[in-house]
């Protein structure tokens, strides 16, 4: 089945495309959009309208849906189209141990402080706003941008580019989850308390905090993608 979700905000990203377009930009956008929730697993993405939608060639179009597909982001199924991505269990723990790994080693490797933390707080500060309001899907992509600010500590594009995949993989677990509320709402105040230490500048409480964060919150999604997977009941 194929649906316009998420397809019809893209023209919005056409700009950040610029006047070289390249196939690299289009899978960047298409990323920053599996990240952010908008192309649930299973989807089908519908060639005609993303190529309208950005305003690029089907060939540009091609050449990112292969580099997402590389990316494990994609998959491509003969005579039938390019869908996103379903994760296996062994996926989600693979993404944890990769995570564990590297924000662990970022906030190790800090330095002395102060630690520029604006974003990071900004992020939390998000979740917690959109908690509020009692939309969860939000939450979901405030802490995606969480993440993704603790490693921009480390002030390097190559791990930037790395926990870009890694973090828009996670999201495709999270769509699975039927009690987002349960999922992500223990975490916003830990979330809070990674920030505070940081801003103390205590970086070794900082990666206890997250170390012990990722472990609970591996074992918590972990059970429930399991669940999820073993009896067919998605909801996205």
């Amino acid at each position: 089945m194929t649906t316009d979700t998420g397809v019809g905000s893209l023209a919005d990203d056409r700009p950040l495309l610029g006047r070289t377009s390249t196939a690299e930009r289009v899978a960047d956008v298409l990323r920053t959009r599996i990240a952010e929730g908008y192309f649930p697993p299973g989807e089908r993405l519908s060639e005609d309208s993303i190529g309208k939608a950005l305003g690029v060639s089907r060939n540009t179009l091609r050449e990112a849906f292969r580099l997402l597909t590389h990316e494990r982001l994609l998959v491509h199924e003969l005579n039938r189209g390019v869908f996103v991505r379903v994760l296996a269990v062994a996926d989600v723990e693979d993404i944890y141990r990769t995570r564990r790994l590297v924000e662990c080693a970022v906030v190790r490797g800090l330095g002395e402080p102060p630690y520029a933390v604006g974003a990071l707080d900004a992020s939390v500060t998000e979740g917690e706003r959109a908690a509020a309001a009692g939309d969860w899907k939000r939450v979901s992509t405030a802490n995606i941008h969480f993440h993704r600010e603790l490693v921009a500590l480390a002030g390097s594009p190559r791990t930037d580019e790395l926990m870009r995949g890694v973090l828009a993989e996670l999201r495709l677990a999270f769509h699975v989850v039927s009690d987002p509320h349960g999922l992500h709402q223990p975490y916003l105040v830990r979330n809070r308390m990674i920030v505070g230490a940081l801003e103390l500048g205590d970086r070794a409480r900082a990666e206890k905090l997250l170390a012990r964060y990722l472990d609970d919150s591996r074992a918590n999604l972990v059970e429930v993608y399991t669940r999820h997977i073993e009896s067919g009941d998605w909801t996205v």
